[in-house]
This record gives structure tokens, sequence and C-alpha cells, in this order.
């Protein structure tokens, strides 16, 4: 580490005169050949001085080239290989078309030199590869955030990255709209045999959406692309508390004009949680324990179909489909008592029942041009809609200190739909500008909602409405904006800039009989997100990277509505019309040694860091509101690094340790500040041919969730084995996590007044077991995807 220190320290600004290689590879009839494979060899010892592949366009460059003689080679399956000699004399030198004279080739004699790693830490985001995990059986989206290097999922559902909350999630590259709860459900609906890579973006350019003080968390959808039919099915059962099961299908058929791909994946099975909430407020203590059964069904359907134009111009439409439903049952047990007594005065007993059924629906259309000469554009038209039928019956009743008999009872119900509209409108183009890349674009988002909440009280068997307890709460939201990104390459340094220019015009109105202030709240505002960043290739083995981004983090719609609704008879939320955006400047300056030793130390600063507190409210009442509480700075180093030990042993370990320090600007927010170490790590051995096993483990050192929430140590130890059969047709996956049962949190929190030593956690320990088939022709004429050992190497050499 401080040879690390000392090179950056004694970082000297050299120029070189390397220049670009480039040029397109393309079939007999013009059309594009993505991920060919270009290899340039030194004439004088045959080693290899540059490999990269082709971009979809079939473009490619080989960036910073000495002048020399070379061997220069081109290849991809399906395809004769294709050579020449090269004498280059420097300058930018364009090769014009490279012409690849198709083969027909049976996939059983081609021989997979290498795979994606499990992880890859590249120039801009780091890509958690899914597939080449064993330990992912039988979990879903959600559970496999946990894994993922540098992610913390707290007690909320709320995602950290490098010690910050504000996460935006995409799907396949795009925004999803929901948020909170609704958020998780759905991450929970996706199975992680799904998904083929989760991709971490902390410090996005000005072509992303400036929301996510944390940054992105894209995940990204298997779609095979193979010529021909071809496809997977996957089986699986999970067994902690209870059995669940699993299975999807994915499937393909890619013809020379188009490509239809599509899946479908469901979940059925019941999970169990618990939580236990030990309240201290004006002297008395509420120790609430609940336990819960949650009993889920979902159904994702994915279809698509891309259409080539010609070599240029493609045209595609996608639908995206999640259906669920679902009972919850919670029950609860509060013992009431004075503080430092321990008798009982009384015990409130609720037995709370959730029904809800859900679909999140999401339309497609897509149109992309891309050129040999650099000018590309693609536009995007999306339609998305979400609705929820949700009903909970919440009966509650007070017994006396030994539970003897009733001194009260009331029993409630509560129905709360809500629907979701969300459209937009987005446009990129890029072309070659002053020996750089110019990306220019907009997008146009709006979004409506509306949340209706009916409160009725149960009489005699008779459900009766409450309006004084009921509303209804619309809000609109609709963000116009526009960016232009700049990327050039000086010799040994590569430069990238950009800003983003987003107007955030919303409306609330709240409807109900109960007075409430500020029913209506209009905001109008316009922000600026600059990002920049500066690399440089010191050498062979050495690069360095200097990147700076803003962002924002916008409140959701349920945390601006300032109705209150009861949660249970001793607590109730809402909302804050007066919540602002928090807003965070990140400046991030990293090292890369020998293509795999990646260093990185952070710094940002939060400004109106917003969290979800609880408030007491006279004796014996709290509720739950987000308000904005402080200024949050933090410092975060991480460290990753992939190692091959043996050829029959990979290592593979990401670390963060960051200072997170919040500075009080709420007087009943105790500013807190928290050193906190968080690691993960993953052995993976080959035992014999097609047979492998995985030992791996998370750990996060006490932290704090939620700027709230100061926490206990946490983590995870998992096994798995992996087994292939039938040449390679059919893999056998199990896996055991969470070994120790190390995942359940504990914690305490302190908001004025009002303290809670809280605990809880789920049936994170699991056994699980999947098998998959592929199925397809063997016989292709072309990959657009596939896994080769220079698919690995291109990412550690391509900026070389």
């Amino acid at each position: 580490m401080k040879k690390l220190i000392l090179a950056i320290a004694l970082l000297s600004f050299v120029v070189s005169k390397a220049q670009n290689i480039s040029g397109t590879v393309q079939e007999e009839n013009g059309r594009p050949i993505p991920y060919a494979a270009i290899t340039l060899n030194s004439v004088l010892d045959s080693t290899l001085v540059k490999a990269t592949i082709s971009g979809e366009d079939g473009g490619f460059v080989l960036k910073g080239i000495l002048p020399s003689e070379y061997h220069f080679a081109v290849s991809s399956i399906g395809y004769a290989d294709f050579y020449r000699k090269l004498n280059y004399k420097g300058n930018d030198r364009n090769l014009g078309v490279i012409t690849l004279l198709e083969t027909a080739e049976n996939l059983e004699e081609v021989t997979v030199v290498a795979e994606k790693p499990m992880v890859q830490v590249l120039a801009d985001k780091t890509v958690f590869n899914v597939e080449n995990t064993i330990n992912a059986t039988g979990t879903s989206a959600f559970e496999l955030l946990r894994k993922a290097p540098g992610v913390i999922v707290d007690n909320n559902g709320s995602i950290i990255v490098e010690g910050k909350t504000g996460v935006q999630i995409f799907i396949d590259g795009k925004l999803s709209v929901l948020q909170g709860e609704d958020l998780i459900n759905y991450l929970e609906s996706l199975q992680a045999t799904d998904i083929e890579a989760v991709e971490i973006i902390t410090q996005p350019s000005s072509k992303y959406d400036a929301a996510g003080n944390a940054g992105i968390i894209n995940i990204k959808l298997k779609k095979d692309k193979s010529l021909g039919t071809n496809g997977t099915y996957t089986s699986g059962l999970t067994n902690g508390d209870f059995a669940r099961y699993n299975s999807s299908l994915n499937f393909n058929n890619r013809g020379k004009k188009g490509n239809f791909y599509g899946t479908y994946s469901n979940r059925f099975g019941k999970s169990t949680g618990f939580i236990n909430l030990l309240r201290t407020q004006s002297e008395t203590q509420f120790d609430a324990r609940t336990n819960s059964v949650y009993d889920r069904n979902s159904n994702n359907l994915k279809l698509g179909y891309d259409y080539y134009l010609d070599s240029k111009n493609t045209i595609g439409a996608i639908f995206n489909g999640n259906f669920n439903n679902g009972f919850n049952t919670n029950n609860t047990r509060t013992p009431i008592r004075p503080a430092n007594v321990t008798e009982i005065d009384s015990v409130l007993v609720a037995l709370n029942q959730t029904d809800n059924t859900s679909y999140n629906i999401n339309a497609n259309v897509n149109y992309r041009y891309a050129d040999t000469l650099g000018y590309s554009i693609n536009v995007d038209l999306d339609y998305g809609k979400y609705n929820s039928d949700r009903n909970a019956f919440q009966p509650n009743t007070y017994f006396n200190g030994d539970e003897s008999f009733v001194l009260r009872e009331l029993i409630t119900l509560q129905e709360t739909p809500i629907d979701i509209d969300i459209a937009t409108i987005k446009t990129d183009y890029e072309q070659n500008f002053l020996k750089g890349k110019l990306g220019i674009g907009f997008k146009l988002s709006y979004v409506n909602t509306d949340n209706t909440f009916d409160f009725f009280n149960q009489v005699n068997g008779q459900n009766i409405l409450d309006p004084t307890q009921s509303n209804q709460f619309s809000y609109d939201e609709n963000i116009n904006a526009g960016y232009f990104n700049y990327n050039r390459k000086w010799g040994k340094w590569n430069v990238q800039f950009g800003l983003r220019v987003e107007n955030t015009i919303s409306d609330g109105q709240l409807e109900s009989t109960q007075e409430n202030e500020d029913e209506r709240v209009e905001r109008n505002y316009t922000d600026f997100f600059p990002s920049g960043g500066l690399t440089y290739q010191m050498n062979r083995k050495n690069q360095f990277a200097l990147t700076y981004s803003r962002r924002i983090q916008r409140p959701n719609y349920q945390s601006l509505n300032p109705f209150e609704y009861k949660l249970d008879e001793l607590s109730f939320s809402k909302g804050n019309p007066f919540l602002q955006p928090q807003y965070t400047d990140n400046i991030k300056l990293s090292h890369t040694f020998n293509y795999r030793l990646t260093t990185s130390l952070s710094y940002s600063f939060i400004s109106d860091f917003f969290a979800r507190v609880t408030v007491a409210e006279g004796e014996s009442t709290n509720f739950l509101t987000t308000l904005n509480v402080a200024n949050q700075e933090v410092i975060n180093l991480g460290i990753s690094y992939p190692k091959k030990i043996y050829e029959w042993w990979n290592l593979y370990f990401s670390l963060n340790a960051y200072i997170s320090d919040y500075r009080a600007t709420s007087p009943e927010f105790l500013p807190v500040r928290q050193e906190t170490l968080s690691f993960y790590a993953q052995h993976t051995f080959t035992i014999s041919k097609g047979f492998k096993m995985e030992v791996s483990g998370w750990f996060s050192s006490p932290s704090i969730w939620g700027g709230t929430y100061e926490t206990e140590s946490l983590g995870s130890l998992n096994l798995a084995f992996q087994k292939k059969f039938f040449g390679d047709k059919v893999t056998g996956r199990l896996s055991f996590n969470d070994i120790l049962y190390t995942v359940p949190w504990r914690g305490t929190t302190q908001f004025g007044d009002l303290f809670i030593d809280g605990d809880g956690g789920r049936d994170s320990r699991q056994v699980a077991f999947s098998f998959t088939y592929d199925f397809g022709r063997n016989e292709i004429k072309k990959a657009r995807k596939r896994k080769t050992g220079l698919e690995d190497e291109n990412k550690r050499i391509e900026s070389k």
C-alpha cells in the first residue's frame, strides 16, 4: 500500500506520441460484426501488444499504439480468420472495412478458453457477473444485492453503496419508477437465474439521470443473441423456515434480419421475518415483538424483438410484465410497563393480515442508427404502469398485565390502492468531434401517481368507513433534462466531461376531511449537474483516474403526503410536504495495478440529508416521518483484487472502509460519526472437470443506517457446489446460505426523547438446489455474444 501511495505522489505528467488504429468489421452483406476479437502482436517477438473487441456497430479502436511492425488479426466464431502484416508509422490510422467470410462451425468443436470473471472492475463501474457465481442459486434480486461488492442492505431495505444511501435502481438500463416497499417487493420477485449481471456505477456521467446520491445499480437481465433457436430452462427449490419454488425459461430465435427473445419466471412459497423494538418514551417502555410470515407468488414475463433494417438501422420493441399476489401475517405482542419496573401494566396484541395484488408492466420501442464514421443516434419511447391493491386487517386487543382479561379492543381495516403511470422519451446522439467523441441528448419524463387510503372501523362485524382517517393523495412530476458529454484521448491521457440540466415540476394534492396544512405542494426548480473524469495510463501496469459528479435525491410521493394514517394502535405515519431534495458532490481518485488490483479513495458531501425518523407524540404515541436532519460527509477507501492462486483456485475480494460523519441541522437529531469496514471474499475451486466448489462471505462492522440507526456487526458465510452433466447441457447447483445465521441485525436509535433498541431478520439461513438445461442448435454462423478468453482480457487491456 505504501508503494501505491508513493506512486500516486510521484505521478509525472508524461505525454506519449502513441496514436490509434481503428476500423470496422462486417459481413459480406455489409452487416456489422460485434464482439469480434482484434489482436496486435509484435513482429519481433510475437508478444501481444494490444487487444480489443468490436462494438455493436462493428467498429474498433486500438489505442496508444507506438510506431512498429505488427501482426494484425481479426477473428469471430462462425467466420474465417483475417490476418495482415501492418507496418505502422504513427499518427491515427483507419484500416477501413474488414470483411469476414462466414463458415459453419459446430459448437462442440469450439474450445472456450475462459469465461468472464465473477467481478470486473472497470474505469466507470464494477460489474458483478451473476451467472458466474454458484452461490446465487435460489436467491432473488434483492437478496443478491447483499452479495454484490461494496453493497449493504439495511433494516429498512435501503441500499448503501460506499457508505451512502440513495441508489437508483435500473432494469436493463431503464430507471425503475417503483420506490420503497414497492421496489423491494419487485426485486424480491426477480430471480437470480434471470439476471446476467449487476452493474454498480458510483460516478455516472451526464448521460445518466442525475437522481441517486450513491449512484446507479443497473440489473441486466439475460438475453442470448446466438443465431438460431436457443434457450435455458431452470428449476429450483429453496428451503428456509418454509420451502419456496422457482423456475424460469429463457429463449431466443435469431435469424438474418431479426431476433425474437423472451423470458418467463416465477416464484412461489413462504418466508419468515421478525423485528423486535424496545421503545422508551416518557418514562414508559413498549416492548413490541413481531413475527411475520410472507406468502408471495410472483410471475415475470419479458418479450422482445429486434429487426435489422440494414447494416446501419435497427428497430426493436420490448414488453416487461411483473405480476404478484401475496398474503402477509404479522403477529405482534407489546408488553407496556413503566421504565425500570419489571411489572407489566398492560399488553397490546395485534394480529395483522395483509392481502396484496399488484402488477407492473412496461413497454419500450427503440430505434438505433450507427455507421462506420462514428455517427449514432438512439431513440427510446417508454410507457409503464404500476397498480397495487392492498387490504389490511388490523385487530388491536389490550389485555391486563397477566393477559387474564380484555381491557378494550379496536378492529380496523385499510384499503390502499396505488396507481402509477409513467411515460418517457429519450434521445442520444454521438459523433466524432475534435479527435474525440461528443454526445448530446435529452429526456422528458412524466409520472402520475394516485394513492387512496380508506380507513374502516369494524363494529359488530360491520366495516364502517371513517372519513376523518381516509384520504386521497395525487402526485404529478415532470422532469425535463438535456445533456452533453465529451470524451477524448491524448496519448496516455483520457479526458471526459459533461453537464446535465434538469428542470423538475411537481404537484402534490391531498383530499381529505382531516385538516392538514399545505394540502397542495407545488414545486418548479432547475438544477445543473456537472461531471468529469481524467485518466492517465502511466505505463503498462499503472493507471490512474480522477472523477467528479454531482447528484440529487428527490423525495418520493409517499414522503410528501402530509396525511396521518395508523400503523397500529400506538403508531402512525405521515409525510412531510416541506421535505427538500438532498444533493451530493462526489470526487474519487482510483489506481489500477497490473489490470487487477484496484484501489480508490473518494469523498462525498451530502447536503440536506433526509432520514426516516421516529418522533414521540404525547406519552405513548409515536409517528414515523421523513425529515431533513443533517449534512453528511463520507470518506471511503475501496480495494478490489481478483487473483488466480493456482489453475484450480481463484480468489476475489473487495473491501470498503469508510468514515460517515452526520452533522446535525435539526436540534432533535444527535450528531454521529462512525467508522465502518465492509468486506466481501469468494474462493472458487475447480475440483474436477465440470465440478466446482465456491466458498464466499461478506462482513460489515458497526455502521449507521439511514442516519439514525447505530448497528452492530453482521455478515454471512456461504457454501455452494456446481456440477455439469451431458456435455455441459445440464447444470446442477447446491448452495448453503448464511450458515452461521449472522445476517440478522441489531441496533439503537434516538431522536429527541424517544429511544429504540431493536433487532430483526429473516429466514436467511437457507439450503437451495437448482438444475439448468440448455437447449438449442449447436451449429451457428455467428454469435453476437459469447465467452472468450479475449473478452476477459479486453476489460484489462483496452485502455493500455
